[in-house]
């Protein structure tokens, strides 16, 4: 299972860490939020070091879709709700900095970068469409209503229309900003100690670290593991598939996204809860087969992508009583635009800079919503359910996932392959 990108660019190699080093902010994690950290960091003159368990992006990074965009689904109507306008507009204006910068960036790197028209639509429900476009208008974003969109094969009650947004080949673009990055690969970090970390074969001494691991893998502080949930989505990739002039996305947790790249459809959806049944592939070859009957597939491959309570990432100080130790994290399916934020507001707070966004993107904020009491009855059942083989993370039960042949863990979203190796965290080691 190769996504398009990793098949179509070419991976730079970094040293493993093997003796003990200093640097002012080490960076755990090397997928695309801990790499846009380390250049930004480096950019504004901090000295700086990245970690990496494995290779840089292996793991949701090389399987994304590579849409940028902050029209991240039909989020700006419940987050005015929630929030009120001032919060609402800052994530807008938050999400919207890092898609200039991308803009800025991709300039000079060959990246198949595109800006193009960014679709979110629904199949049978025009009224909160309509609420959507009236949020996002309110708060400062030129949106748009439509009800038809012909390079789809679809009946859409309505959708929501931004202009200016972008797509891109990810791999290309961050293998070429890391080339002159001090990233170690093969390098993972065992134990968090003050002042530092120790790894396999070194300790790094730190002044401050950022956790960029996708899902945080120190339990006793922020409570991550009761704050998020991991959500499994996958893509197949079609050639003599029609070009659809945009990006799209149903705003159904079921329904299918759409994009083009390199003269191929990108399909996505099938999605499901790490650890529950879902569509997977088969509900995107079925669509494929009855509306795209000359396609033929040409890659397919899966994601995983780390949910929060309420559709804004955990930006910030790990927690409350963890100074000098940041993460980020729950980036909700949007990564690109969320990683740039990311690094942008981590540089600042790691310089001293106030920023108006830390408000907004705080990990620390409540945890009072829906979601939060679904995540600990499933954490609780998976937990008490007497079947083996279990989690390391925090024991809970693993269930087979037989469409993509590995252990999954439904508590938190930990997945192994089937001889016992760690596939995503946040387990930090293999299954017993």
């Amino acid at each position: 299972m190769n996504s398009l990108w990793s098949q179509t660019a070419q991976r730079p190699c970094f040293e493993t860490l093997r003796s003990d080093i200093k640097t002012d902010v080490l960076i755990i994690g090397g997928g695309l939020c801990g790499i846009l950290c380390g250049y930004m960091l480096k950019n504004a003159g901090i000295d700086c070091v990245i970690a990496e368990s494995d290779k840089i992006c292996g793991g949701v990074t090389q399987n994304t879709t590579a849409k940028i965009t902050f029209q991240h689904g039909l989020i700006y109507d419940k987050m005015i709700k929630r929030f009120g306008t001032e919060i609402s507009g800052l994530y807008l204006e938050s999400q919207r900095a890092a898609l200039d910068k991308y803009r800025e960036l991709c300039k000079k790197i060959d990246c198949e970068y595109k800006e193009c028209e960014s679709y979110v639509y629904s199949l049978d429900d025009r009224k909160t469409i309509e609420k959507e476009v009236n949020a996002l208008n309110k708060i400062g974003c030129r949106a748009t209503f439509t009800d038809k969109l012909p390079s789809l094969p679809l009946a859409v009650a309505g959708a929501v229309s931004v202009k200016n947004q972008a797509q891109f080949h990810p791999l290309k673009f961050i293998f070429d900003i890391a080339k002159d990055l001090p990233i170690y690969e093969n390098t993972r970090v065992t134990e968090l100690r003050p002042g530092g970390a120790v790894t396999e074969h070194g300790k790094i001494s730190a002044k401050k670290i950022i956790v960029a691991t996708h899902f945080p893998f120190l339990n006793k502080h922020g409570m991550y593991f009761l704050k998020m949930y991991q959500h499994r989505s996958y893509v197949i990739a079609l050639e003599n598939a029609p070009d659809v002039n945009g990006i799209y996305i149903d705003e159904s947790e079921k329904g299918l996204s759409f994009r083009n790249s390199s003269g191929l459809l990108l399909l996505g959806g099938g999605s499901h809860r790490t650890g529950k049944k879902g569509g997977n592939w088969k509900e995107l070859s079925d669509f494929a087969k009855k509306n795209y009957p000359e396609a033929k597939e040409k890659f397919r491959w899966a994601t995983q992508d780390c949910m929060t309570l309420d559709d804004i990432p955990y930006i910030g100080q790990y927690s409350s009583n963890t100074p000098g130790l940041y993460v980020a994290t729950g980036f909700n399916k949007w990564g690109m635009s969320s990683s740039m934020t990311a690094a942008m507001l981590l540089t600042d707070m790691i310089q001293g800079k106030p920023s108006e966004y830390e408000k907004v993107y705080s990990p620390s904020r409540t945890i009072i919503r829906p979601q939060l009491a679904i995540n600990a009855a499933e954490s609780v059942a998976g937990l008490l359910r007497p079947t083996a083989p279990r989690c390391p993370h925090m024991y809970c039960a693993l269930k087979y996932n037989p469409q993509e042949h590995s252990w999954d863990c439904s508590c938190h979203g930990s997945r192994f392959t089937e001889s016992g190796k760690l596939i995503n965290n946040p387990a930090n080691a293999d299954k017993k």
